[in-house]
């Protein structure tokens, strides 16, 4: 019997959703090494640049918000 070799991402475009993930993991500090690895041997970083600035726009944004409803 031949034994299958598991695929490599490497060179495939990650979802939307993979690169939320990744970028949120990233941001808490609790992504994994080799997550971080395949993550960098994506051909295309946009998504996850884009994605990320989303993500803190809306953490500043978040923060805005509370510090209007928690001061007077």
């Amino acid at each position: 019997m031949s034994q299958s070799k598991p695929k490599s991402n490497q060179g495939s475009k990650p979802s939307f959703k993979q690169a939320f993930t990744s970028v949120m993991a990233a941001l808490f500090g609790v992504q994994s090494e080799q997550q971080r690895q395949q993550d960098f041997q994506q051909s295309e970083p946009w998504r996850f640049v884009v994605v990320g600035v989303v993500a803190i726009f809306g953490f500043v944004l978040l923060l805005v918000g509370i510090t209007w409803w928690v001061t007077p």
